[in-house]
């Protein structure tokens, strides 16, 4: 398992653009969030004992080394963009083949 040895909190400045600060600990957050607790439900094994902090959603995980937190506002906006690019598959018509007897579509497209 990868070590989280990076704490990254991503908030909005007062411009609306993103505000990202990286921590080696945890203990710089705690200047600024009360910690709630330690996540012991994540799927992600690595993310299993890390702190949760109140105000702040999370933990996260972002590539092998970092463990991520967003604001409640930051992680609405974050998952709407996600929800929103994921490709859409259209439903298409099984192709029909040219070798099968014409009575047997009319039957299959029938039951």
């Amino acid at each position: 398992m990868a070590k989280k040895d990076v704490f990254r909190v991503v908030t909005r400045a007062q411009d609306g653009s993103l505000k990202i600060r990286d921590f080696h600990s945890p203990e710089f957050i705690l200047s600024t969030h009360s910690q709630s607790g330690v996540d012991d439900s994540s799927t992600d094994l690595d993310l299993r004992g890390m702190p949760i902090f109140r105000g702040l959603i999370g933990p996260i995980p972002e590539g092998k080394n970092i463990v991520r937190y967003e604001s409640p506002d930051v992680f609405e906006i974050m998952t709407k963009e996600w929800g929103t690019n994921k490709p859409r598959r259209r439903r298409t018509k099984a192709p029909v083949d040219v070798n099968v007897p014409s009575e047997w579509v009319a039957q299959s497209e029938s039951a």
